[in-house]
């Protein structure tokens, strides 16, 4: 009898996709870009599986799709695959650039942070003591160094749904931070979005923010 609990870790989820489609979801090595719109046949393919929840598919489909591996993998002559590890259209300048930026900026975040790190675990030798006032030089008064103007922050609003429209640019509510992308259909209260990375995505109305 097949167990009915559900996968709740985002891992587990993981190593379920690997051993489900190995010709779709590569475990080791380099990866290939997935087709656009294969949540939908993903979560058609698992409508029967009580082990995963549609949630936990999209989740980890987005973790897959960020990972640093996949991002390399995202570049010019390569050709999407389906859940069958099928070729179904090379990919588009525009996804590939987004790839390539947001691998980018992820490498230089994790430099920075492991730079950090290791400043924290070998801290500085401690500063000589002062001289004394009689010997201290005097030291000139230096003009104050002008403040970096801060960078303008995004204020994003809630959508109204009878606002939206195809082919309009929108950030949906994945997780902590929003994700741009582009509004490909809306089917009554559903509202399917392409996010940038190639990844539709089907939401509500109250999950995508304008800016």
């Amino acid at each position: 009898m097949e167990s009915t609990d559900k996968l709740t870790d985002t891992n587990a989820v993981l190593a379920y996709l690997y051993e489900t489609f190995p010709l779709c979801f590569i475990a080791e090595g380099e990866t290939k870009p997935l087709k656009i719109g294969l949540f939908q046949d993903l979560a058609e393919r698992l409508a029967d599986d009580s082990k995963v929840s549609k949630t936990q598919l999209r989740v980890a489909l987005r973790r897959y799709t960020s990972s640093w591996r996949y991002l390399k993998g995202v570049k010019a002559g390569v050709q999407r695959i389906d859940l069958d590890g099928q070729d179904c259209g090379e990919l588009e300048q525009e996804h590939i650039d987004h790839a390539q930026q947001t691998l980018k900026e992820g490498q230089e975040k994790a430099k920075a942070k492991r730079q950090a790190q290791a400043a924290k675990a070998n801290p500085k030798k401690p500063a000589r003591k002062a001289p004394s006032a009689k010997t201290a030089p005097v030291k000139k008064d230096r003009p104050a160094k002008a403040k970096k103007p801060a960078e303008p922050k995004v204020n994003y609003v809630p959508a109204k749904f009878d606002e939206l429209k195809q082919k309009q640019r929108v950030s949906v509510k994945l997780g902590q931070n929003p994700v741009a992308g582009v509004i490909t259909d809306i089917k009554k209260e559903d509202v399917h979005v392409q996010l940038d990375s190639g990844l539709v995505v089907k939401v509500r109305a109250e999950h995508i923010l304008l800016s």
